[in-house]
């Protein structure tokens, strides 16, 4: 994933980083609108590269978690209705993506913003999921 993808609290979707100001950031919404904004020091900003899922074990980056939908979808998007779906849906749905989830910390609404945030990435043609990774000397290598 070359483009810097962004969550920002309290508004809907995600975001590309465009441009970067002395105070602020410039961001694009993925959505139909394409619609370009400033994002002060107020927002909270997150890359999705820095999100990870709760599990049994260790967190899971998110980008592993889409990788596991996108294959499990082959490459399509989720046909779930994330805001339709019954508790016992969206937790199938989530044991089949990432079967040793933490089921006490990672609530309905997670699995509802997984499932709109991995239908954006792949209707805005977004579908390399793979993390860089770094080689023994500490340079930062992307999986092809």
């Amino acid at each position: 994933m070359e483009k810097t993808i962004l969550a920002i609290s309290g508004k809907p979707g995600l975001f590309v980083l465009v441009s970067q100001g002395r105070s602020s950031l410039i961001v694009e919404s993925l959505d139909e609108q394409k619609k370009r904004f400033p994002v002060g020091l107020h927002d909270r900003i997150t890359s999705l590269k820095d999100v990870s899922m709760y599990t049994d074990d260790d967190d899971t980056p998110l980008m592993t978690v889409f990788n596991n939908i996108k294959e499990m979808q082959n490459g399509e998007t989720v046909a779930l209705n994330p805001k339709q779906a019954s508790k016992a849906e969206l937790e199938d749905f989530m044991a089949k993506a990432l079967p040793n989830y933490d089921r006490d910390r990672v609530y309905q609404n997670d699995i509802r913003k997984l499932i709109t945030w991995y239908n954006i990435l792949i209707q805005n043609g977004i579908t390399d999921f793979n993390l860089p990774q770094e080689n023994e000397e500490g340079e930062t290598v992307t999986e092809k």
